[in-house]
């Protein structure tokens, strides 16, 4: 049994609900800050888990939070923001401010462990504000007292069941016989949320990489043009793919911002820039990563079962 007290901030969400498993099963007490408290039944039944809603930008109610804490993971981050320099208000107040706060209130309560997950391509220097802000959010934690020992991950894009990223353009190839696609040359390395959630585990539980800085990534490098192309395979929905050259990719992106949640927004065509992979073995602590070919087919495959199931029963006439 785990005799850890976790606060998990930023666990509602799709990867902070597999580190929430993960470490629920190895016995942690967990603390899950949410606004949205009366929604998370799937966070609810986990053994020890306390959920809680919560603003954890409020220094008050953040340093409420850290009483009797152990350790902290940070896993709060943001895609669009409206633009700034070096980055935008939305990117700071998460990426930089946050983690700022998170530092400060874990050394004022005692909390001896602080695990934050940043972004592969984090880089000061990064043509994206995304890019930027993530590297300043690592800064704040760097730049801790000694006394909180820190992790720092950087993920590549992350995959899984309920992510955004594979299941968005499954969504996408059965809505659209053409897609245009920004960035289809640039390089990822896509990484299984479980894959993430157990260096999380492993951190936390046997102290791993104590002042260290991670990256976390999957087996193999595809472009993303190959991983659209992988998913339609999979939904069994190929569509042709119309690479988009950056002009263009950024006037799509500026109509797309338009829309109150928007898909893509002009800094992730900048961010696309730059290739997303790993400068080195694809993950710490001796682990394996799992491959993306031997993992998304599961859940795609699921959900091109039910859509084609309920297009059946349409056809039958029934509801």
């Amino acid at each position: 049994m785990c005799a850890l007290n976790v606060l998990i901030i930023g666990g509602s969400g799709f990867v902070g609900s597999a580190v929430a498993n993960r470490l629920a099963a190895a016995g942690c007490a967990l603390r899950i800050p949410t606004r949205r408290a009366a929604r998370m039944g799937h966070l609810k039944v986990l053994p020890r888990a306390e959920v809680i809603d919560a603003d954890v930008h409020d220094p008050a109610t953040l340093a409420g939070l850290m009483a009797g804490q152990d350790a902290v993971v940070n896993l709060v981050g943001v895609l669009h923001s409206p633009p700034g320099s070096p980055y935008g208000p939305a990117f700071a107040r998460a990426h930089v401010e946050l983690p700022r706060k998170i530092v400060a209130a874990c050394l004022d309560a005692g909390v001896g462990r602080l695990v934050h997950i940043s972004a592969l391509g984090a880089d000061p220097a990064g043509p994206s504000e995304y890019q930027r802000s993530k590297a300043a959010g690592e800064a704040m934690v760097r730049g801790a007292d000694p006394a909180l020992a820190w992790t720092i991950l950087r993920p590549s894009v992350i995959f899984g069941r309920q992510d955004h990223f594979l299941n968005l353009f499954a969504g996408l190839l059965r809505t659209f016989p053409v897609l245009p696609l920004a960035g289809a040359s640039t390089r990822f390395q896509p990484v299984w949320v479980e894959d993430v959630a157990e260096v999380v585990a492993l951190a936390l539980l046997k102290g791993k990489g104590v002042g260290g800085t991670f990256e976390l990534a999957g087996p193999t490098v595809h472009t993303l043009g190959q991983l659209v192309h992988f998913v339609g395979d999979v939904i069994g929905c190929r569509r042709l793919i119309m690479p988009l050259p950056e002009f263009a990719a950024l006037l799509q992106a500026r109509m797309m911002e338009l829309a109150p949640n928007p898909l893509m927004s002009r800094d992730n065509v900048r961010s696309m820039r730059v290739d997303n992979v790993a400068s080195g073995v694809p993950l710490p602590f001796g682990l394996v990563p799992h491959a993306l070919q031997a993992v998304a087919p599961g859940y795609l495959g699921e959900a091109s079962m039910r859509g084609g199931y309920g297009r059946f029963r349409t056809a039958a006439r029934r509801r």
